[in-house]
């Protein structure tokens, strides 16, 4: 039969070919809603596989209607009456949507506003995700702990028979246990008599500066381990040619700690002389590094009402920062040259009642430094502490020696000695009053470590304007580092950026004017 003729097509006016969503009209006998002009009579492409001719699909199949201000390009209207708030800067990537991002680039703020919040979050998210590689992720250590929990030394391998490491409160040796189908190494913790905190240590949290506490039991001590003082695998016998009979070994308490200390920071320092001849300026920043960490440590035990035990070299550990990836395995850094972590390794409950302050500052000043472990000690601790990372004697006897406010010279070796003299000189100054605190030696230790260095106020006075703009420049500048770093020799960032990236990521304006007015006075 022959086909019917086409249905004509209605003509509309100009105002009429752009209708709104739902408004188009049924035409009388027309089976669906069509579409009011040419511009959406488009047929649409038969499916592949049915068969489908144009013929048997009328140019008034059903497609999606467009509103006016798609057909015009302009932005698509919000759905709800209420307009969509703007993203906040955190959220923001690369592949945000232009429409959150031309919200956010007319707000007040501007470009500029945008840029340095998206630069601070970034920095943010860089250093939590440089400290989970640092301490490893929170929910494996805890999953470590339940699988710990009532394992003894039979459940546990030991590695060396011979302690890795001494503290002055402690024998440190290595062992292994299998977690995950993968063998895991950490400390065994053997307290020496009297000197275990382990009540205090159970309750600290994690912090990169703070010594991980895993596990604990109390046992006999296995007979292949050495400890110096403890009686060895066997005892002489009762006369000569009888077999001699194992002495019983003590029962003692074991702490089992994620990391594995390498040496004291006093082991440390003793060996560092020639480095300290060749190198000053490697070095000192290295002790620069090592003190900030201290500080930052020392912080966070502040808030929870916790004081380090005994503040001094032979009870601060060193450890060997994760190994660099497979790209960097080669270029293996001299003997002494990297920076390990520093571990607060012994600790105290601050008592209620603190030591009651002397009517004599030169009392005060010589009894805080006399006493291992009072908390308003620490920052004359950390003082001598500068001295001996120093290679400079600042025994107690050589301190109480000198009646004047004079203190040991510091030589001026490096780009670091002035301004560790100058900080030295802060945190033992005889008068509290006078002392800087721990949370200002270590304001002072990051811009030693990272600027603004003096000569910024050599052009132009000093201002927050000019601190400001320093700050948002070297934000900048770390991203770029950071990111043509990766882009190029593939360098993974470590524990020194980690300690950058906090610095820049926290600090003010207003926290550097005051740092630096009080270092370079």
């Amino acid at each position: 039969e022959p086909l019917p003729p086409p249905l004509p097509k209605k003509q509309l006016q100009r105002a009429e070919s752009l209708p709104e969503p739902g408004s188009s009209h049924r035409c009388h006998g027309d089976p669906e809603p069509r579409a009011g002009s040419s511009l959406y009579s488009i047929p649409a492409a038969p499916l592949q596989g049915q068969g489908a001719s144009p013929r048997d699909r009328p140019s008034w199949a059903p497609k999606k209607p467009l509103t006016k201000s798609q057909s015009l390009g302009e932005p698509l209207a919000p759905s709800s009456p209420q307009a969509a708030p703007a993203p906040s800067l955190k959220e923001l990537t690369f592949g945000t949507a232009d429409g959150e991002l031309g919200q956010l680039l007319g707000s007040p703020a501007g470009v500029c506003g945008v840029v340095l919040g998206c630069q601070e979050a970034s920095l943010a998210r860089l250093s939590a995700h440089m400290q989970e590689e640092l301490v490893g992720p929170e929910e494996r250590q805890q999953l470590l702990e339940a699988e710990l929990a009532g394992k003894r030394w039979a459940g546990l391998s030991v590695l060396d028979p011979q302690p890795c490491c001494q503290s002055g409160d402690a024998w440190y040796f290595r062992v292994g246990f299998t977690f995950e189908h993968s063998q895991l190494q950490f400390a065994a913790k053997v307290p020496k008599p009297c000197c275990s905190s382990l009540g205090v240590q159970s309750s600290l949290g994690t912090h990169c500066s703070i010594q991980r506490l895993l596990g604990r039991f109390t046992d006999r001590l296995p007979r292949e381990l050495v400890l110096p003082g403890i009686p060895g695998k066997q005892s002489q016998g009762p006369s000569r040619g009888e077999p001699a009979c194992p002495a019983p070994r003590p029962v003692l308490q074991v702490l089992l700690c994620a990391e594995v200390p390498q040496q004291t920071l006093a082991d440390f320092v003793k060996g560092s002389h020639a480095l300290h001849r060749t190198s000053p300026g490697h070095y000192e920043r290295l002790g620069c590094l090592l003190l900030l960490q201290l500080c930052m440590g020392l912080e966070h035990l502040r808030g929870q009402n916790v004081a380090q035990g005994d503040l001094c070299p032979e009870n601060l550990l060193l450890v060997q920062c994760p190994c660099p990836p497979r790209s960097q395995q080669g270029q293996k850094e001299p003997l002494g040259l990297s920076l390990p972590r520093l571990l607060i390794s012994s600790f105290f409950k601050v008592q209620e009642r603190q030591r009651p302050c002397s009517s004599s500052q030169e009392q005060d000043w010589s009894q805080g430094l006399a006493a291992p472990s009072p908390p308003a000690a620490a920052e004359l601790n950390v003082g001598r502490l500068i001295y001996q990372i120093l290679h400079v004697d600042i025994s107690l006897e050589n301190i109480l020696g000198f009646r004047s406010k004079r203190l040991p010279e510091i030589p001026l070796l490096s780009i670091y000695s002035a301004g560790l003299k100058r900080l030295a000189t802060l945190l033992l100054h005889r008068d509290p009053h006078e002392r800087v605190s721990i949370e200002q030696a270590r304001g002072i230790l990051q811009v030693l470590l990272w600027g603004p260095r003096q000569e910024l106020f050599a052009r132009s006075r000093k201002s927050l304007a000019l601190l400001r703009g320093w700050l948002e420049v070297k934000r900048a500048l770390l991203l770029l580092r950071f990111a043509e770093n990766s882009a190029g020799a593939g360098v993974s960032p470590g524990l020194e950026e980690w300690l950058c990236c906090q610095y820049f990521q926290g600090v003010t304006e207003h926290t550097l004017y005051q740092v630096t007015q009080v270092l370079y006075a």
